[in-house]
């Protein structure tokens, strides 16, 4: 009796973790529109703070422009991947920037001579040496619901 009473805690448990793991696994899509983009931010180093991710319209001039976003979502940062999902209004060319807001100031903390200060990545995981990247690099087709990964870069 006690060992089939043990026996059921411990499945419960397990189905428990299964349905938060899987819940954790497909976040909420933010938007509204008939395609989903999720993005999946990785080399989280710290779960302090929020990850700030937002997402470009296929339009050079806007990218990475002040009020040039599509659409942004500021998440708890979760360790080592945080996971967002965006329903976006129609199949087409997106670019997504990021940045890890480790003191949660809204935002993206710079050195007095202009260099980043908090963890940062972009669509396509581009090279950055000694500028950002431009819109076609960091460019990427949503045709249908879509599943991208972008590896923080930390300074």
């Amino acid at each position: 009796m006690l060992t089939a009473m043990k026996h059921l805690i411990i499945a419960g448990f397990l189905a428990f973790v299964a349905t938060t793991a899987s819940a954790a696994e497909t976040p909420e899509c933010v938007g509204e529109g008939p395609v989903r983009l999720f993005v999946s931010v990785t080399n989280v180093r710290s779960a302090i703070g929020e990850m700030a991710v937002t997402v470009y319209p296929d339009d050079p001039g806007r990218f990475l422009a002040p009020g040039g976003k599509l659409a942004r979502q500021r998440v708890p940062a979760d360790a080592p991947v945080t996971r967002v999902c965006f329903a976006l209004p129609q199949p087409g060319a997106y670019a997504v920037a990021v940045y890890h807001d480790a003191n949660a100031n809204h935002d993206f903390d710079r050195t007095i001579v202009g260099m980043p200060t908090e963890a940062f990545g972009f669509s396509n995981n581009p090279p950055v040496q000694d500028a950002l990247p431009d819109f076609a690099s960091a460019r990427t087709v949503v045709r249908t619901d879509k599943e991208i990964s972008i590896r923080l870069r930390y300074p």
